[in-house]
This record gives C-alpha cells, structure tokens and sequence, in this order.
C-alpha cells in the first residue's frame, strides 16, 4: 500500500477524515442561520444585553458534523460549550418575506447542538471582533433527524432537551422564544435570501455548559430522541 494511504488508514486523523466525510455530505452549498439571545433565560445566564433585534450569525456547511460521527474537541478551545437548538430546513427560495406566509417556507423541524470555543468566543467579544472562529469551526454543528411540521400540534408550543451522560442540562419550549420561527424566517429574509436546504437553528435555552471527553450527548423534542454524539 502507499505509504501515504497507508498513514491515512492507519493513524486516526480527524482533519482528513472529516474532509473525507464533508465531500460525501448530501447538503452542502446552504447556510447556517443562526440565531442568539432567543431565550431570556440564557441571556441572564451569560450576562449579555437583551437585543432589540434577532441576533444574527452564520455558520459555514463545513461546520456540520457528519451523521453518526464524533466530535473532537477542538485544539484551540479549552472550553466548548453545548447550546441545543430548535431546528426548521427552508424549502424554497425566498427573500424580503412578510410574517404571514414564513410558514410556507419551511415544512421540517429539527433538533441540533450549536458548539461554541466559549473561551475564544469571549476575547472576540471583548475586542468587538466576530465569533465565526468560535462558532464556525468543523464539527460546531449537530443536525438530527427531520420530521414533519404537521407532526407537532403547535411548533410554537415545542418541549425539547439536551441530555449529557444521561442527565438533563439544558430543557426549553419554544413558546418562550423572543422572536417565534416565522419572525425569524421573515427578519433574516430582509438580509440573506433564503434558499431550499438552508437551515436555521433558532436559539438555545439556558443550561449550557462545558463539554469534556468521553461525554454522551442526546438531544430530545417532544419526547423523541434526535440525535445523539460521543465527545472525544
């Protein structure tokens, strides 16, 4: 065998192996739109100022982790947080939507993890510089399954949680949102158009917190696992 082949087999890699996944990855070439201070709870928590607007960010598709892989934690962070989220995957085109027809836009409803370097995110902040490097790096986001929207009575009304070696840590509803899911959608469709698989992760709830190695994290919506991952 090759001696270069060889080494890539035979020498755990994660660099290339998550190259070697992110070519095979189904939905590239669409946003992460994310959205922070969503949950008054979680703006307490970590002391930041309650926005008047959504706040906005992105995340590139090569943040996603790859389905049933783990995530390594990043050699640059010695504080990475979890922050679960709930999820909606646009289905078409659109730009400058008004409120009443957001709904239309969107028919799937997930459940993710947003990865945060908090520790790299907190000297961006201090020097009033982006947070792409502390939210943005490979593997910062978890997407589970999809299901149907019309398989919840009210996505307004959406219990969900994020369990660590088994114990809950994080537990939200989406009735206490700031800004619902389809002021979302309308908000960041007055400054990104919106395309079909772009998908928008819409906030956390409070109890987030530092992620170790060997932990187990499962994410659950209305009484459904998700998804779940190994920390290494």
């Amino acid at each position: 065998m090759d001696s270069a082949l060889s080494g890539f087999f035979l020498k755990p890699n994660y660099s290339s192996l998550f190259s070697l996944f992110y070519a095979l990855l189904p939905f590239k070439n669409m946003k992460l739109i994310c959205i922070g201070r969503n949950y008054t709870d979680h703006i307490n928590e970590l002391a930041n100022e309650r926005p008047e607007e959504p706040v906005v960010f992105i995340k590139p598709d090569s943040a996603i982790l790859p389905m049933e892989q783990d995530f390594y934690i990043p050699e640059f962070s010695n504080d990475v947080h979890y922050e679960v989220e709930v999820l909606v995957k646009i289905k078409k085109v659109g730009k400058h939507i008004d409120k009443k027809f957001a709904h239309t836009y969107y028919d799937e409803v997930g459940l993710g993890i947003d990865f945060t370097a908090r520790d790299l995110q907190s000297k961006l902040k201090e020097k009033g510089l982006p947070w792409e490097k502390a939210k943005g790096f490979d593997g910062a986001a978890v997407i589970g399954k999809w299901l149907p929207k019309t398989d919840f009575k009210d996505i307004n009304d959406l219990n969900f949680s994020l369990l660590k070696n088994g114990q809950e840590v994080q537990t939200g509803n989406t009735k206490l949102m700031l800004w619902e899911i389809d002021e979302i959608v309308s908000y960041v469709s007055r400054f990104f158009t919106l395309k079909k698989g772009d998908i928008i992760f819409t906030g956390t709830p409070s109890g987030v917190g530092r992620i170790a190695t060997n932990d187990y994290l499962s994410g659950v919506l209305e009484g459904q696992e998700f998804f779940h991952v190994k920390v290494k």
